[in-house]
């Protein structure tokens, strides 16, 4: 055995939920921009460009909805949501490739539990502020 490996025998298991604070931010960004993102989703026209809808139609007792004309997205809008996903995309990308997760690969963090280890980032308590 090498002195490496001789010392972290000796020492505690690898904890791959120690998360580390600054992957523990950048995942609060990343929910922070999905759910400001989502938010504004909610208050844009159903069509980011002018539509003129369509009917709804019950064909063979099933039910198609309709909807109706919509004017599209302003600029405003569609710079607004454009820098918001663009930010998420750039938030989400910080986090899958964080450090972490080859120091993770290193100790032998591999297939479901590291998936596992990925799930539980989304429900860690955020780092102390300080």
């Amino acid at each position: 055995m090498t002195p490496a490996a001789d010392a972290e025998a000796d020492g505690p298991p690898f904890d791959p939920h120690a998360f580390p604070a600054d992957l523990r931010r950048a995942q609060r960004k990343t929910d922070d921009l999905f759910a400001r993102l989502h938010a504004l989703q909610g208050t844009l026209p159903w069509s980011r460009e002018p539509h003129p809808g369509w009917p709804a139609v019950d064909e063979r007792a099933r039910k198609h909805e309709g909807r109706p004309a919509t004017p599209g997205w302003t600029p405003e809008q569609a710079a607004e949501y454009d820098g918001l996903m663009a930010d998420l995309r750039d938030a989400a990308e910080a986090v899958r490739t964080d450090d972490w997760w080859r120091v993770c690969w290193r100790a032998g963090v591999r297939g479901a539990d590291l998936v596992d280890a990925r799930q539980a980032l989304k429900h860690a308590p955020p780092p102390d502020a300080g």
